[in-house]
Formats: structure tokens, sequence, C-alpha cells
């Protein structure tokens, strides 16, 4: 039964250490959400989370769809998701740490350059038309007029039924919404001076923006607006971003612009809540670099993703918009090893762990001790024997003390089979057994009766060295 014991404990055991493995090697899921459902982000993070289930990666996204980027930014604010797709001026989760930036969204502002409109107090008293692409646009635009001390009007119905806007007031820009298509003519039309698009630089929006200003403006000359005070407006809108334009990023011949525009812009992030793991987040950083050019072939997007920019990890943590620390670990390759995402509870381990074991081993000393006290009995009862052999002077007692030996041993060969003895404590058993016996026959011959055979006498201490293991 000790030895069936064993063999339980040891398989217990065994998978006990297996399961423990097969737990820490599980891949790490991660909950994502996405807005909007058909942007070009849910299309990246989509191709992402694809990839890391053909690759068997450790760490794997659950993509769940929402209908815009407010939304989604709500999600991870309330805990309905570890990661999300975030425009930082629309939501910003109290919660959120920045694992990358998917790409820039810069305002750009192009108008015909006989406008001579070089910044935006110069749109003063003008007519800016925007191409809306996000419910978040022109509460963008209206924070960065107000910033200049601009009122922002919208025509509404009092516009003039020739299609020409109305004249602003000092101090006012009259905005007027607008679609890509409708650039060229509301120009031409003088219904705007100016037009504004919140896209990425380098996207086909903001392109085709700048080509409908050209064809509406005189010889086909465009200007672009520049936003030089881009510090000043982070200091009283911290959501926004500097973005720079760099020349020629619309066209080469001729080059549009022909040097460096400063603006201020948003961005798609993907943020983390601040309680996900670090290491999860570093490799779930590290893939979405590491495989930009795959992805890029299913969502182009890929291509703009970029890391934030930080010069410390004290900076990268403590920033307008703040990083996560897993991502930092990847940006500064300083991602945790085995030991060091566990070197807390193995310390611990060994510190309990030496306490435990010493506690058992305790436990295992007085249950030996307690285990030993049963033959400690037998053994000072064949000793009180031998000394009342010598006080019997009848047959019958001496019949009766047989008897009680016989039961001593007998009861000392059960306890043998079921635990282990050590040698020492059998041999004292031995001696023990034979000098009970060799008192019974001193004692028959001094009261004249048959001494038995030898080998009787020495049967009972033979049968307890053979049935004894630890005897062998």
């Amino acid at each position: 039964m000790r030895r069936e014991w064993l063999l339980v404990l040891v398989a217990v055991g065994l998978a006990a250490a297996a399961a423990a493995i097969v737990y820490l090697s599980r891949p790490n899921t991660l909950t994502v959400a996405v807005g909007p459902q058909d942007g070009p982000e849910a299309a990246l993070i989509e191709a992402y989370a694809g990839a890391l289930d053909r690759a068997r990666e450790d760490v794997r996204l659950k993509v769940v769809r929402y209908g815009d980027v407010r939304d989604s930014a709500m999600a991870l604010q309330r805990n309905k998701a570890d990661l999300a797709v975030v425009r930082p001026d629309v939501l910003l989760p109290e919660n959120g740490l920045t694992l990358a930036i998917l790409h820039d969204e810069a305002l750009v502002i192009a108008a015909p350059e006989a406008a001579d409109i070089d910044d935006v107090p110069a749109l003063a008293r003008k007519r800016l038309g925007i191409v809306v692409r996000h419910s978040a646009d022109l509460p963008f635009l209206t924070n960065l007029l107000s910033f200049y001390d601009l009122v922002p009007d919208n025509p509404g119905e009092d516009a003039p039924e020739d299609g020409h806007a109305l004249e602003a007031e000092a101090g006012h820009v009259v905005v007027v919404p607008l679609k890509v298509g409708e650039v060229t003519a509301a120009l031409n039309e003088k219904r705007v001076d100016a037009v504004a698009v919140i896209a990425s630089p380098a996207s086909k929006v903001a392109g085709a923006v700048v080509r409908a200003v050209e064809l509406g403006a005189p010889e086909h000359k465009v200007g672009f607006v520049s936003i030089p005070d881009g510090d000043a407006i982070l200091q009283r809108f911290p959501e926004l971003q500097s973005v720079t334009i760099p020349a020629g990023t619309f066209g080469g011949r001729p080059k549009r612009p022909d040097e460096e525009v400063k603006t201020v812009g948003a961005s798609y992030r993907l943020m983390a809540r601040g309680t996900v793991s670090r290491v999860a987040v570093a490799s779930a950083t590290q893939h979405l670099f590491e495989w930009r050019s795959r992805l890029a072939s299913a969502a182009p997007v890929a291509k703009l993703m970029k890391a934030p920019d930080f010069d410390t990890t004290v900076a990268a943590t403590s920033a307008r918009l703040p990083n996560h620390p897993g991502a930092v670990d990847y940006f500064e390759r300083e991602q945790q090893t085995f030991l060091d995402r566990y070197e807390d509870y193995i310390y611990l381990f060994a510190f309990f762990g030496g306490t435990i074991g010493s506690g058992f081993a305790w436990i295992g000393q007085r249950l030996a001790r307690k285990r030993r006290e049963r033959v400690d009995f037998v053994l000072d009862r064949l000793l009180d024997i031998m000394r009342e052999v010598r006080a019997a002077t009848t047959s019958a007692e001496l019949d009766a003390i047989a008897i009680e030996t016989d039961g001593l041993v007998a009861d000392v060969v059960c306890y043998a089979r079921e635990r282990s003895i050590d040698a020492r404590t059998v041999s004292a058993l031995i001696l023990a057994v034979d000098g009970v016996h060799a008192a019974i026959a001193d004692a028959r011959r001094q009261t004249g009766e048959a001494e038995p055979p030898a080998a009787t006498r020495r049967r009972t201490a033979r049968l307890l060295a053979l049935d004894l293991p630890a005897a062998e």
C-alpha cells in the first residue's frame, strides 16, 4: 500500500507539472476593439490577427468591430477590450496606453496661390471649405480656429441663391462642408477661398483634394497654409500632434509643396489597457512591426505605422499620450526573459518552499516517531516478559507468556508489512524474542517440563527475520 501511494503521489506531481507547463505556454488571447468597422485600421488589425493565428504565436487577437472610433475607445475605457484603435482627439480612454501609431492624419489646407493665404490668421473674413471624412473633423477645425481667436460660421440657409457664400465678419471664418468632387467647382464659383481636409498626407483623399484645388486655381498653382505654432497648440490640445508635410508629398513636377509645411493633426493609435501584461503587449508590438511588409499586401495602411517618439524610457511612460511599458520594452530591446518574467515567483517559491519543506520534514519525523512507538511498546513488553518468566512457577503461567509472546511477534510482523522498520530495530526485536524463548526454556527445565526442540524455539525468531523487510 505504501508503494502504491508513492506511485499515486508521483503521478499527481507529474500531472501538476504538465498542467503548469501547458498553462504557462498557452497563447495569450487579447480582445481588440476596432472602429470604424469599414476603415483601413480594421483591415490592418484583421490581417494582423490572421497572421498571428497562422504563425501560432504566443499572443492572439480576438477582433471586435465597432461602428465608430469613439465606440472602440469607449470599449477600452469600460474594460470590454484589452486593445483598441483610438483617435485621441475623438476620445482618449483614461486607461489607454499607446502600443503603436497606426497612421497620422494631418490638417492639410490648400488654396490657390493667388489667394495669398499663407497661415491660419490669414483666413479671417475668408470662406474655408472642408472635406468632412469623420464626425470629429469639424470639432478639430473649430478648436484650431479658436486658438487663433477665429470664430467659425456655417452659411446654412442664409447662403445666397446664386451659389455665392456670405462674406465673413471680422474675426470670423465661414466654414463650408464639401465633398471631394465639389472642390474645383466651389473654387471656380468663389464659394470658398481655401479647402481643408484632415487625412494622411500620403493618402489618396489628400492627393485628390490638392489636385482639385490645383484645377480650380488660376494658372493651376496651389499654395499650402502653414501652422507653425504646433507646440503652443499642443499645450492647449494635448490630444493633437505636430505633423510635418515633406516637400514634394503631392507631386514633384512641379514640386507640391515646394518646401516642407508645418501643421497639426490627429493620430490613429493602437492602445492597450494599462493592466494588460507587458509581456503580451511586447510580443504584440514586436510582431506588428516585424510583419509590416507582410501586412501591407492586405492593408496598405501598414506602411504608415510608426513607433511613438520618445528619448528615454521615462519620457516614453510620462509623455502627453503615455506609452505602454510592454511596447517600450520592445522599442528599447529590453523584453523580459522567462526568468525576468517569473523571478518574483521563483524567489517566493524558493523562500517559502524551503520553509514548507522543513515543515513537512518535521511532520514526517513526528509521524515516524509515532510509528516507532508501537515497536518500542513491543520491545518494552518483551523485556518485561523476560523478567516475568523468571518469576513464573507453573506451566500454565509459562504457556500464557508464550502465547502473549507469539501474539506480539505476529503484531510486529503485520505492522512491518505495512511500514518499513530499520535494521537496528529488527535486530533488537530478534534478540528480545530469542531472550524470551530462552528464558521460557530455562523456566520449563526448572519446573521439570519437557523442553521444546531447538528448532521450535528458533522458528519464531527466524520467521520474524524473514518477514520483516528491513532485516533482509
